[in-house]
């Protein structure tokens, strides 16, 4: 038997929990059960997850997601290797266990997304404080949404969003009466509707 059979399962997911590449992650749950047992617990014991500068597929991020049942935060944002995230990946990451405990999400400059995965997943969160949308193509159905099911929102990154209206952002204002700052750089949103957001919530900071 090799020595690194004999290391507790433990052990073992303390060591995968080192690892930094994702594909290295994948080729050690393929080399036997123990091992793949290993990666899944040190993914379980994940509170922040990120996918920066990875080149992922909605199959292998909803996957490595479904396993991380402490995770608090998730970063999917668009890498320089062209992420393939879509609405698929995002109803598939909705279903995994962490959502409705996740505090931060970003899904920052994924093109390939829509309101139909954005609204999926955000409807299933119940704890999201940071939520990160910039450089995608959502509009107020998203907004609504994030009203309807996030009371506990602090930031939103709404950068350079120009398909979400000021009917969006007022139910942003009027639910999430915790939100303290809201980035509309780049959004189309005109200076009147600005005032408005600012007499609706005194502590709220827009950055434009």
């Amino acid at each position: 038997m090799e020595e690194i059979d004999r290391l507790p399962i433990d052990l073992l997911a303390h060591i995968f929990g080192l690892f930094t590449s994702f594909t290295d992650l994948a080729q050690s749950s393929s080399v036997c059960k123990k091992w793949k047992q290993g990666v899944k617990e040190s993914l379980a014991r994940k509170q922040n997850l990120s996918f920066a500068g990875w080149k992922m597929d909605d199959d292998s991020t909803a996957r490595l997601v479904s396993h991380a049942y402490n995770l608090k935060k998730l970063d999917i944002p668009r890498s320089r290797w062209g992420c393939q995230i879509t609405d698929a990946g995002l109803i598939r990451i909705s279903f995994a266990k962490c959502v409705i405990n996740l505090t931060s999400i970003s899904l920052w400059g994924l093109t390939g997304i829509t309101d139909e995965g954005v609204v999926q997943l955000i409807s299933r969160t119940r704890s999201l404080q940071h939520l990160n949308v910039g450089g995608t193509f959502i509009t107020d159905e998203s907004l609504f949404a994030i009203a309807r099911s996030c009371p506990k929102l602090e930031t939103i990154v709404l950068w350079s969003c120009r398909h979400v209206t000021e009917n969006g952002l007022i139910a942003l204002v009027d639910n999430c009466l915790k939100l303290k700052s809201m980035n509309l750089w780049g959004t189309r949103v005109p200076v009147d509707c600005l005032s408005n957001l600012l007499l609706a919530s005194q502590t709220l900071q827009i950055k434009v």
